[in-house]
Parts: C-alpha cells; sequence; structure tokens
C-alpha cells in the first residue's frame, strides 16, 4: 500500500532567519498603494460630487451599494462553498491507500500538488469566487426589481397569476437557481478531484470488489449531487413559467404543444429530478451507487422521451396537421398581449375610402392641414442653418434639426429649430491650448428657428428667431431668455467656469465691434452646474481623472471654479436614471426663459407573458439612425413591453436635471419610485410652457408602428393566415444600396373624423410578403399634441389614428410616387436645367397627408451647389396626389396644378413669390450696429410679412442670356404640362419645341459665360 501525502518538514534542521525587507522595496510598494488609491479615489470620488451637484446622490449610492452587496453574497457563496468542497474532501482523505498502479501514478502528482495544495485551495475559490461576485453584481436592477415590484392588476391566461410575478419575480428566480447550480456544479468539480487525487474515489479495479469511494468522499459526493438536483428539479419548474414568454417561429408565448405537452413535461421531469436526488441521499447512508447511477439513467431518457420526443410528436403529429384550429387560442392571447403591452390595444381604426381622382378645390375643408404643410426638411436644412446663422466657425448645428411648435402672433406654427452649439473643432490650430478649450470657449450660444411651412429670399429658411445676441419671435414671447449653451450633445470635452466676483471675465460669449470690450462679449458663469474645483484635494483628484496637469497650476482654476463634464443631454439622463431606456431623439426648446433638452424615456422588460418579442434596435432604425451611424445610446437587445414613462428635461444653462411621471400608472415606474423615491417629480409640476413642447416621441411610434403592421390584425384565423400583413415602407429618397425605413414624420394635419388640426407623428404602410408591388395599405397618426395647461396632459394625446384602405384600390405608395416624380419627363428635364453647371438636386422628405378624401404627397426639391459654399436652397415643390403630379415653384402652384387649376385652399406660400418671401437674418452679427450695442431693429419678421427683394448686384456673375433662355424653359415646361393634362397634344408638341430651343440656348449661355470668366 501506499500513503497519502503528508506535510513536510522544512529542511536543513534550524529555524530559518527571517529576511530583511528592503527600505526601498517598501517605499515603491507603499508609493504604489497611494498612487493606486488615489486613482481609485479619483474615479469613485468625483462621480460622487458629479451625482451629489445634480441631487442624485441616492442613485449612485443605492446602485453602488446593492452591487457591492451582491458582489459579496456572490463571492463568498461560490468561494465559500468551493473552499469548503476542497477542504472537506482534503481532510477526509484515507491515511492509506491501496497498492494500485492506478495510486502509484497519482502519487507523483500528489507529490508534485503538495508544495502548492494550500495556495490552489484558496487561489482558486478566490478566482471563481471574484467571477461569480461580478455576475451576481450585474443583477442589481434584477433584484431590487424584485424586492420592490408591484402588481400589475393582470393575470397571465395560464396560470393565473398577476403578471408581476413574470417580470419582476420570475427574472431573479431564475437568475439565483441558475447562479446555485454554477456554484454546486464547480464545488462538486473541486470535491471530486480532490478525492480522486488524494485517494477517496477509485477509478481503476479495486481489490475484491471493495468499494470504490471512502465513507467521507461518498457522503460529501451524494450530498452535492443530491443539492445539484433539488435545484435542477426547480429550474424544470420555473422552465414552466419562462414558456409563456417563449420565442416561436409564427407567434410569441405558449403554443399548443407547449401547454399540452411541455408545461406537463417540465412538472414530470421536476418530479423525476427530485426522486434521484432521494436516491443520492439514500447513497449517502447505504454505501450503493448503483441507485443513483440508475436514477440519472432514468432522468437522462426522460428528458429525451418526455422532455424531447413527447412534444416533437405532438406538434407534428397533432398540431401541425391542424395548426389554425389548435393554435387559434393561443395566436389570441398573444394578439391580447401584445396590443396591452406595446400601448397599441386603444387604436381608433377607420376604413378610408381614399379616391385617386383629383378635382377642382378638393382640399377646401382641408385648409387648416393645407397651410400648416411643412417645405422645410430638417435633415437637409442644416447646412443652410450653418450658412446663415451659424456666425462663428467656433459654434455649429446639429445635422439633423428638430421639429417643433410655437405660438407666433397668436397662431400655432410648426417651426424647424436648432441650438447653436461648441465646436472647438472649428477653431484653427494656433487656436486651440488648453486655456482656450476648456476656460475660454466654454459653451454655445442661442437657438435659431425658422418657419417650416414658409421660405425666405432664395429659397432659404424663414428664421423668425437667430442672430448674436439672440432676437425675434421667441426672444420677444418669452420675454428674453438664457442663451448660453453649456450642455448639449456636441460637447464632448471639460470646462472650467466660474470665477471670484469682480474678476475680469474670459469666457467667451460672442465677438463685436465693440473696442471697449476688446472686441469680444465675456461672460462669467453664475450658477451651480458642476462639481467645485476650489481646493487643491478637488484639483489633484480631476487632474488625475482627466489627465491634465494644468488644472493644478492654472490661475483660472479658481476657489469658485466649478468643472463641467459627462455634457450631453442623454448622457445626463442615463446616469442619474440608469433603469431608463432613453429615445434616440433630444431635441431643444425654449421653456420658461430657458433653453431645456427634452428626453423621452421608457421602461421596457423582455419579461411580459405572451406578449411579441421585438428587437429594438432594428424596429427604430431609419434612415435618421442611418446617418447618425446608428443608434447613439446602448438600447436592450429585446423588449416585449414599453412605456413611454418618463420625460425628462436638461437646462442647457445648468445642466440640472428633472425626471418627471408621464404615466404614473405603470408598475414598472412604481417599482423603481419605491427604489428611488425622491428622483422623479410628478407630473402635475410640469409647467404649461414645458408642455407646449412636449410630443409624442418617435422610438416608441416606431416600435408601435413595425407591430401594427401584423397586429392590426385582432383575428386569430386571419392572423394566422398572415395575407393582410402589412410593410413600413423603405425611404424613397435614399440613395443606400439597401435603403433603410422612411421616418416617421411630425405634421400638424386635421384627421378624417378630428375636429380640428393637431401637430401629429404620422406614417404609412405597404402590402407585406415578398412582393415589389407598393400601394398604399394604411396610413397611422399619433396625436404629438400635449396641451399648454400646467401639469395636465391633453386629453387626446398619444391617440393613435389608423386609416385603413381598401383592399381593393391601388393608391401609390411613397415608392410608387417617388418613380412617378423621377420618371416625368416634364420634371426630369426641369431638373436636368437646374443642375446645369456646379449645381445638384437634393429630394427632401416625402410627406404624406390624407386629404382631399385621398392621399396628397409633398416634396420639396432643394438646389445646392456641388463646390465651394455648399448649402440646401429650396426652389421646387412636388405634389401627387392618384396619379396627378404638380412642380412648381411654390407650393400652392404646385397643388393648383394637380387640382385642376384650383386645390380649393391657399398654401402657406402663396402669393409669396421669391420677391415677397420673409427675409432671413443677415450673417455675421444680426442685430447689431459698429457700435457692438443692439440696434433695436429686428433682424427677423416673426409675422413672415413680405420683405424686400433681395436683388443681385450687377457685375456678381449673373448672366442675363442664361437667366432669359432659363426663364423661357421653364414657361415652355408649365404649358407642356398644362397642354399634356388638356390633352392638346398639338400645343405640346410646340411647347416641347420651344422647350428644346431654350434648352440650348441656356447651355450656349453656360458656356459663354465659362469662357468670359476665363
Amino acid at each position: 500500500m501506499s500513503f497519502a501525502a503528508a506535510p513536510r518538514r522544512p529542511s536543513g534542521g534550524g529555524t530559518p532567519r527571517a529576511r530583511r525587507r528592503s527600505p526601498l522595496g517598501v517605499a515603491v510598494v507603499a508609493v504604489a498603494v497611494v498612487v493606486a488609491a488615489l486613482l481609485l479615489l479619483a474615479q469613485f470620488w468625483t462621480e460622487v460630487k458629479w451625482f451629489e451637484q445634480l441631487g442624485f446622490s441616492r442613485v449612485i449610492w443605492t446602485e453602488w451599494g446593492t452591487r457591492a452587496a451582491l458582489f459579496a453574497a456572490g463571492f463568498l457563496i461560490m468561494a465559500g462553498t468551493v473552499f469548503w468542497s476542497f477542504t472537506a474532501a482534503y481532510r477526509s482523505r484515507p491515511i492509506y491507500a491501496p497498492s494500485t498502479p492506478e495510486q502509484a501514478t497519482l502519487d507523483q502528482y500528489r507529490e508534485a500538488v503538495e508544495p502548492l495544495r494550500r495556495v490552489v485551495m484558496i487561489a482558486a475559490p478566490v478566482l471563481v469566487g471574484f467571477f461569480a461576485g461580478l455576475a451576481a453584481s450585474a443583477q442589481w436592477r434584477t433584484v431590487l426589481l424584485a424586492f420592490n415590484g408591484e402588481s400589475f392588476g393582470e393575470t397571465d391566461p395560464e396560470f393565473n397569476m398577476d403578471l408581476g410575478f413574470f417580470v419582476f419575480t420570475l427574472p431573479m428566480l431564475r437568475f439565483s437557481v441558475g447562479f446555485l447550480i454554477s456554484v454546486v456544479v464547480i464545488a462538486g468539480i473541486a470535491g471530486l478531484i480532490t478525492h480522486y487525487l488524494y485517494g477517496g474515489l477509485r477509478v481503476g479495479p479495486s481489490a475484491a470488489g471493495g468499494p470504490r469511494t471512502t465513507p467521507s468522499a461518498r457522503i460529501h459526493l451524494s450530498v452535492v449531487g443530491a443539492v445539484g438536483l433539488l435545484l435542477i428539479a426547480a429550474n424544470y419548474w420555473l422552465d414552466r413559467y419562462s414558456l409563456l414568454t417563449n420565442t416561436g417561429d409564427r407567434f410569441d408565448g405558449a403554443s399548443y404543444a407547449d401547454v399540452n405537452a411541455v408545461i406537463p413535461s417540465k412538472g414530470i421531469l421536476a418530479v423525476v429530478a427530485i426522486f434521484v436526488a432521494v436516491l443520492f441521499i439514500v447513497t449517502a447512508f447505504r454505501g450503493d451507487w448503483r441507485l443513483p447511477a440508475i436514477g440519472v439513467g432514468l432522468m437522462v431518457v426522460s428528458a429525451i422521451a418526455i422532455g424531447g420526443i413527447y412534444p416533437a410528436v405532438v406538434q407534428r403529429f397533432q398540431v401541425n396537421p391542424n395548426a389554425q384550429e389548435l393554435e387559434s387560442e393561443f395566436i389570441q392571447r398573444n394578439i391580447d398581449a401584445t396590443l396591452s403591452a406595446f400601448g397599441i390595444d386603444d387604436v381608433e381604426k377607420e376604413q378610408y375610402d381614399a379616391t385617386t381622382e383629383a378635382e377642382e378645390g378638393a382640399l377646401r375643408s382641408d385648409a387648416e392641414t393645407a397651410a400648416s404643410i411643412r417645405l422645410l426638411d430638417p435633415q437637409i436644412v442644416s447646412p443652410s442653418f450653418r450658412q446663415l446663422q451659424q456666425n462663428k466657425q467656433y459654434y455649429n448645428f446639429d445635422d439633423s434639426l428638430s421639429v417643433d411648435r410655437y405660438e407666433i402672433d397668436g397662431e400655432s406654427r410648426d417651426t424647424v429649430i436648432a441650438v447653436r452649439e461648441l465646436n472647438l473643432d472649428g477653431l484653427g490650430q494656433d487656436q486651440r491650448n488648453w486655456v482656450n478649450d476648456h476656460t475660454v470657449y466654454t459653451h454655445g450660444y442661442g437657438v435659431v428657428a425658422a418657419f417650416g411651412e414658409q421660405t425666405g429670399p432664395d429659397g432659404r429658411p424663414a428664421f423668425f428667431e437667430g442672430g448674436i445676441p439672440s432676437e425675434g419671435a421667441i426672444t420677444d414671447l418669452e420675454g428674453g431668455y438664457e442663451p448660453r449653451i453649456y450642455f448639449s450633445p456636441s460637447t464632448d470635452t471639460y470646462s472650467i467656469v466660474g470665477a471670484p466676483e469682480g474678476t475680469k471675465a474670459w469666457e467667451l460669449d460672442y465677438q463685436a465691434d465693440d473696442q471697449e470690450n476688446g472686441g469680444q462679449v465675456n461672460t462669467t458663469f453664475a450658477g451651480e452646474a458642476g462639481p467645485s474645483v476650489g481646493s487643491f484635494g478637488s484639483k489633484l483628484l480631476f487632474a488625475l481623472k482627466f489627465g491634465e496637469e494644468q488644472l493644478l497650476f492654472s490661475d483660472r482654476v479658481t476657489s469658485e471654479s466649478q468643472i463641467l463634464y459627462d455634457r450631453d443631454p442623454q448622457q445626463r439622463v442615463s446616469k442619474v436614471a440608469p433603469w431608463l431606456t432613453l429615445d434616440n431623439k433630444v431635441y431643444p426648446a425654449v421653456v420658461d426663459g430657458r433653453v431645456k433638452w427634452i428626453v423621452d424615456a421608457y421602461t421596457t422588460t423582455n419579461a411580459y407573458p405572451y406578449s411579441a418579442s421585438t428587437p429594438l434596435d432594428e424596429a427604430v432604425a431609419d434612415t435618421l439612425t442611418q446617418q447618425q451611424g446608428g443608434a447613439p445610446i446602448e438600447l436592450p437587445e429585446e423588449v416585449n413591453y414599453i412605456r413611454n414613462s418618463v420625460k425628462a428635461t436638461v437646462d442647457a444653462y445648468d445642466g440640472s436635471v428633472d425626471l418627471y411621471a408621464w404615466d404614473d400608472e405603470d408598475p414598472i415606474l412604481k417599482a423603481w419610485t419605491n427604489v428611488f423615491p425622491a428622483s422623479v417629480k410628478p407630473m402635475e409640476e410640469i409647467s404649461g410652457d414645458l408642455m407646449s413642447h412636449v410630443r409624442y416621441p418617435e422610438d416608441l411610434f416606431k416600435v408601435q408602428r413595425t407591430l401594427l403592421s401584423q397586429y392590426h390584425v385582432t383575428d386569430s384565423a386571419e392572423f394566422f393566415s398572415g395575407q393582410d400583413f402589412w410593410n413600413n415602407p423603405t425611404d424613397p429618397t435614399s440613395d443606400a444600396a439597401t435603403a433603410p425605413l422612411q421616418p416617421p414624420y411630425y405634421l400638424t394635419l386635421q384627421m378624417p373624423g378630428q375636429e380640428e388640426s393637431s401637430f401629429s407623428l404620422t406614417s404609412t404602410f405597404i402590402p407585406g410578403g415578398n412582393t415589389d408591388r407598393e400601394v398604399l395599405t394604411g396610413f397611422l397618426a399619433a396625436d404629438a399634441d400635449a396641451g399648454s395647461k400646467d401639469g395636465t396632459r391633453a386629453e387626446d394625446y398619444g391617440k393613435l389614428r389608423l386609416l385603413e384602405l381598401p383592399r381593393d384600390t391601388t393608391v401609390p405608395g411613397p415608392g410608387q410616387v417617388q418613380n412617378n416624380f423621377d420618371s416625368n419627363p416634364t420634371i426630369s428635364e426641369q431638373l436636368n436645367i437646374l443642375e446645369i453647371g456646379a449645381s445638384t438636386v437634393r429630394r427632401g422628405n416625402q410627406l404624406t397627408l390624407p386629404v382631399g378624401g385621398g392621399l396628397l404627397y409633398v416634396q420639396p426639391v432643394y438646389i445646392q451647389s456641388t463646390g465651394g459654399t455648399q448649402f440646401p436652397l429650396l426652389r421646387k415643390v412636388l405634389v401627387a396626389f392618384g396619379d396627378n403630379i404638380g412642380f412648381a415653384d411654390t407650393l400652392d402652384e404646385a397643388l393648383d396644378q394637380v387640382f385642376d387649376g384650383d386645390s380649393g385652399v391657399e398654401a402657406s406660400d402663396a402669393g409669396t413669390a421669391e420677391d415677397e418671401a420673409p427675409i432671413a437674418p443677415p450673417t455675421g452679427e444680426p442685430g447689431t450696429e459698429p457700435s457692438g450695442e443692439p440696434s433695436g431693429e429686428p433682424s427677423v419678421e416673426p409675422s413672415g410679412e413680405p420683405s424686400a427683394p433681395a436683388t443681385e448686384e450687377p457685375g456678381s456673375g449673373g448672366s442675363t442670356e442664361l437667366d432669359a433662355a432659363l426663364q423661357e424653359a421653364a414657361t415652355a415646361m408649365e404649358e407642356a404640362t398644362a397642354a399634356q393634362q388638356d390633352g392638346d397634344w398639338a400645343a405640346y408638341g410646340e411647347a416641347q419645341d420651344r422647350l428644346q430651343q431654350a434648352l440650348e440656348d441656356a447651355i450656349a449661355a453656360e458656356e459663354a459665360q465659362g469662357g468670359s470668366a476665363g
């Protein structure tokens, strides 16, 4: 026989002398510890100060405290159990092991392992405990929701349990059981290896049929096995509930086979697992491994036969041949749950017998909608805003502007609005240094707004607010507002602001022709916007955080200084409310004298029984998200429940964050307010001014329209056939190889059946399936106007209205309309003329409106230079109704072309020829005299009254011959279009001849102009 390894004695008979520690080594270690502590403190303490300044310190302490507690629990459970398993197996090792070839080999391993045994028995549990702790701490949201969950007040159709169990309790139970199973498995492996290595477990042949395990090993492994099987039984039992959120091929939730085969089989397998666990306990006392071996075999066979084969047989031979009848009940469960979970259970549906015949005066009853048709495309006109209103190179506008509405002269007007944000990249390299980047150029300045349904001279935006200093209708409406923008989406660096009273200001507002101020106007931030960096300790920690030693030595970092960072509004909201999912779009509004960024926030889950699971990033993807390179924020992979439960605002001046409960009946929001009771304010605290700018969120609407493409069908039999499923159309104006979806558009319109028009978010539907036939099948609009009363939401806000077109109509869809526009010979010729020389045509957003008893399409056409200074100008408007097409300089003219010479309404640009259009504010410093003082004369015309025409100076590059030829060509095309509509083909041919001659004259004039310039 051989001996199990015993502890070795130190060699050399004497007691070893203690080694003297090197003073240098001690110093190095001490310095390393101090540096590491400072670096950690620089990250954690600065975050604490950031949250304290915003008033959300409870959020960070609750999150960190929960994470720490879960990490500690996960670490202790995993490390403690594994250590116990190691120790129990080692201490119960046999003193003598039988002399067998197997043991002789193991003796060599024991000799090699013994010097490292203590290290391994401590390091291994610590290592696996560390990773287990990380896994546990990541579940802090799950745990907090489980302990603070609320009742939904509704039960599931299968187990008749409150939905709160599935949303709040079940996820934590699944994690807990899964975590404990991993603990038992790792601990069991640790004990098994130790027993085998030290002789408690033998694999090879035993002498005279003796036992292969020692009593201690048998008890140890039996107990571990029994606990593991009980946990597996619990997992099988929980599987029954999780089936209600199962993702199926045709619909989500438990199907007929799940309910009648899988759920019973899971219950049976749970009982089998408990039975086998009992056999393991019996083995611990009787010493016979045959019973648990037979039990494990029975469990495997049961899992294959009961858990796999039986449900497959039921599905194939019972369900598949009779699927529509047998699945009907469960499809209806899915439909009802999906409609409720996504807030589309109260859609107002209407059959809309849309006509395609354009009759004279057809829009007379839709005069208000026609007058509000937006011509300015917020995705195209940003370069125009830059050229005309950027003012300085260190300011910039976002590529995608926002659509809002403001009350101008007592009338609500759709508006395209942008914030003049800080843009350090616009500075030259000789201007870039630490002082300028972080103490001088600290903020943007003011908002710029233009009428959405109107244009200014030469097709420019008709601004009614702009300039530096800011002036215009919004300034007048608010009685002035704070224009400085310290917090904005594009501001990604930190700034040091504030200074002692009496200190000369150095934060740049704008340059002005004021010699007394050195040619510029400066300011000093006054308020509370960031953590203080007045003390040496604060300077040191923030210098370490940002890696900037200048914070320690700069004279501009004073006792009154604050440091601003994490300045993106979405980033600020996501930090103070990490339990919310944010909308991709953040938009500005001038509210109560301040510029506020409004952020829509959602509570989501993927644990709502029977509801359809939707990939959120796919549902919200469209042309806009593609232009910005994908969603700027992290989104949940899949959701099957969503509520716009919170409206958040971020003050652009001081960065303060306010969260308002928009849906206080949402159980998930209730649960989170139990966790963070002071974080969310009641809706009653929303001012009327803010309420007037709150709108229905885009991402929620995108998700809802995605689901309504199928779930507008509410009958289970029709849903099963899928013959009436729809699709969302791709963007017909996109040039991408794989066109993204057409985005929804904000419009002021009056839907059929509505008493008056309202600010709405709209989208369209086309036939589903594998077809390239694109006719219109539906039109969806959400009432996006929240009203203007303090703390009171408008009654119809969020109302979804769906117009369903008859199946036998052929109303053109967006793609067909765009094809009609592009293939029309007259339009093509005119656009070719517009592209003569260094110009390019840019097609704006294609808007759809249900007016005139049918569907009207409107698309602005912009012209932009291909070289030098490039910014788009609106030159033409395309209109379609049925197969009738209009193409003119103004919307009013294009509408008249479509509706037999008289649409019955005057559009917003009626009578505003280029010499009568509102004039845009001048570039440079609008509204200032040479002295730098405000002139008192507005640089904008809020009322949209006509102003003096913008004339072209002689010698500025204009060509009389070219202009005359282009005018003649345009006249000829208009006459050709009129003759074609009247069926006067002789006149049409004559007009075409004149058009051809005019084109030739224009080309000749262009060439002559180019030659003279050379």
